[in-house]
């Protein structure tokens, strides 16, 4: 079958620089429109009602995350690989994803309390589990996208629509009899937003899908090309949910609300590292293909230590004044600082085993998928022995916390040696400049620790970021790192 390649950059850092450049830029929008969420949410709802709206969207996004069938890694490989019309795989992958999703939202609509365990369950909220099939479409499409290298849409879809449509939404609500269900309305409507800003442009840039039919037989074979990366992808979200499940379990509604924000804020650093991904799974892919390992191996090192250096650089701005930013949501939240400060370094902790699974769900699948299964089972047992121990003394988010970085440090260990080990070459993006400049940023947090909320946010932020950055371009950034920063590269 002939291969088709996507359209790459003559210079493979210049592609990651570029789709890394615009993805940061999508990064700090996101952030911008988060922190307004979460501060309204916290303010008008409280943190109950954001308990019982964090358990139902986990529930329904790993329903579309099973079914979208680990396509948002596998559509790359397929499209490399086919001699059809690109529009015809797509639409497999969408017609796929969306019968799965549909069979998902059907099971869950006959049983809604798990979705809403501990409340009473009202018509709208029965269908609620449909929104899945927005989600499902809208990551289908984005993955496709970025196939020939297009993030634009990710970034407006990810990073503007959705999360300013949900604040929006939500705020308008805050003020209306629908007040009860206004988090849930709102989230729907985000995601119906996201998947016209996903679809739209996938269909100007591939085309309508003419002459094509599905296929039962062919999409039973896309299914099963896509069980290890699907495998794997559901384990890789899961370790990141399961921790706010199994308190769910043990927790009040309100205990929830709070790990809640402080997750949402912890897992901005996170999505440093899925910016990259639109284009290093490309990049992988093709030189998987073209059986050049050496350059996988370059590209891991590449964004792991783009994607290190620059959590670690959030994980202390947003750490160290943790207390202040959580006030911000309500006086109620600021006692989560320790768990924030921890879920923040877990991101640093986990940014090697991410970056590496990158690789590794195209050279040794289902060696990954054992790895994925080892760690999210220590990371259950783990949790599941602190939480009750540590919810007795009022730490129980703190209990979910460790759970999640013990079992996450383990899996960064066991898949960057696994990946070096396929490579041939080493993987890890750790470099001795990442010490001093947390040092310095670290120690200009504690003096900022003394200064009042406002201006721990206002000048301690900025000034942490600074002096990390300052640090890093003098000593630890290579000729290839600067091109992240170059307003332009050469294709």
């Amino acid at each position: 079958m002939a291969a088709t390649p996507p359209p790459a950059a003559t210079d493979p850092i210049a592609a990651l620089a570029r789709g890394g450049r615009l993805n940061f830029f999508g990064f700090l929008l996101r952030l911008g429109a988060r922190l307004p969420f979460l501060i309204m949410a916290g303010q008008l709802y409280g943190a109950a009602t954001l308990g019982r709206f964090a358990y139902a969207v986990l529930v329904v996004e790993l329903t579309a995350q099973l079914a979208t069938l680990g396509l948002k890694r596998g559509l790359a490989i397929a499209l490399a690989k086919t001699d059809r019309p690109h529009s015809h795989v797509i639409w497999d992958a969408l017609v796929l994803g969306w019968a799965v999703a549909a069979l998902g939202a059907a099971l869950l609509a006959n049983f809604p309390r798990l979705v809403f365990p501990n409340s009473f369950v009202t018509g709208l909220d029965e269908a609620f589990p449909a929104i899945a099939l927005a989600i499902v479409g809208s990551d289908i499409s984005l993955a496709a996208l970025a196939y020939n290298h297009r993030i634009g849409p990710q970034v407006r879809a990810r990073s503007i629509i959705e999360p300013w449509v949900l604040t929006i939404v939500a705020t308008a609500l805050a003020f209306t009899a629908f007040k009860r269900d206004g988090l849930i309305i709102a989230y729907a409507a985000s995601m119906v937003a996201a998947l016209a800003a996903s679809l739209g442009p996938c269909i100007r840039e591939f085309g309508l899908p003419h002459g094509w039919t599905p296929h039962p037989e062919r999409l039973f074979q896309l299914a099963r090309a896509n069980i290890s990366l699907a495998g794997a992808d559901a384990i890789e979200w899961g370790t990141r949910r399961l921790d706010l499940f199994i308190l769910g379990i043990f927790a009040t509604p309100s205990v929830m609300g709070i790990y809640y924000v402080a997750q949402q804020v912890a897992s901005l650093p996170q999505k440093l590292k899925t910016s990259f991904d639109p284009v290093l799974g490309p990049l992988l892919s093709t030189s998987l293909v073209a059986g050049d390992r050496a350059a996988m191996a370059g590209h891991v090192r590449q964004v792991g230590f783009w994607i290190i250096a620059a959590q670690l650089c959030v994980a202390l701005a947003l750490g160290l004044p943790g207390e202040a930013v959580l006030n911000l949501v309500g006086s109620e939240f600021g006692g989560g600082e320790t768990v924030l400060g921890l879920l923040l370094f877990v991101e640093v902790l986990a940014a090697t085993a991410a970056v590496s699974e990158a690789a590794l769900v195209y050279t040794n699948p289902h060696r990954n998928l054992i790895l994925s299964s080892v760690t999210i089972a220590a990371q259950a047992l783990i949790t599941l022995a602190l939480v009750p121990i540590l919810l007795a003394r009022d730490q129980g988010g703190l209990g979910a916390a460790l759970g999640l970085a013990l079992a996450l440090t383990l899996g960064s260990i066991l898949k960057s040696r696994l990946l070096s080990k396929e490579l041939g070459a080493p993987v890890a993006g750790l470099r001795w400049a990442l010490l001093p400049a947390a040092a310095g940023a670290a120690a200009i947090g504690l003096l900022a620790r003394t200064l009042p909320d406002f201006w721990q946010i206002a000048v301690g932020i900025p000034m942490i970021i600074l002096t990390f950055g300052a640090i890093m371009w003098t000593w630890g950034f290579r000729p290839d790192d600067r091109v992240l920063f170059r307003k332009s590269s050469p294709t």
